[in-house]
């Protein structure tokens, strides 16, 4: 059975040891390793990572080293790399979670702007220079 965020928070609140919290709720925890979730999507969704890292608009020794978990990417370029994989917004909120970041959401201009993108199957380019044309930071 899962447990919602809120539950969890109440838990720990509620809790007289973190230790004992921890034994309870580790499983619920989000774990995972960002490297093997890229390597997963990729053969799930057919691609190569030349086309993607091409597609994405980040330097190519850079984004092979995400690749191949030698670097953590910052959220912004985590996102050129979902943008040029093509990914849906559960995928791309999948792969924030499993790299420690925040979801996107909407009530951010920048957030809701990379959503629009997504959902209208926009490249990083185009992502970017709507970033760009309401002054917010671009992907990469």
């Amino acid at each position: 059975m899962e447990k919602d965020t809120q539950r969890i928070v109440e838990e720990l609140m509620l809790s007289d040891s973190f230790k004992s919290f921890y034994n309870e709720n580790k499983d619920y925890f989000v774990s995972g390793n960002l490297a093997n979730l890229l390597a997963e999507l990729l053969e799930e969704k057919g691609l190569k990572k030349s086309a993607v890292i091409r597609k994405s608009e980040l330097n190519e020794i850079y984004a092979y080293q995400i690749f191949s978990g030698v670097r953590v990417p910052e959220r912004n370029k985590l996102l050129a790399l979902a943008v040029g994989m093509g990914l849906n917004i559960d995928e791309v909120q999948r792969l924030l979670k499993c790299a420690g970041y925040s979801l996107l959401y909407a009530k951010l201009p920048f957030d809701s702007v990379v959503l629009y993108g997504i959902c209208n199957g926009l490249s990083v380019v185009e992502v970017n220079e709507l970033l760009y044309k309401y002054d917010l930071e671009t992907l990469g």
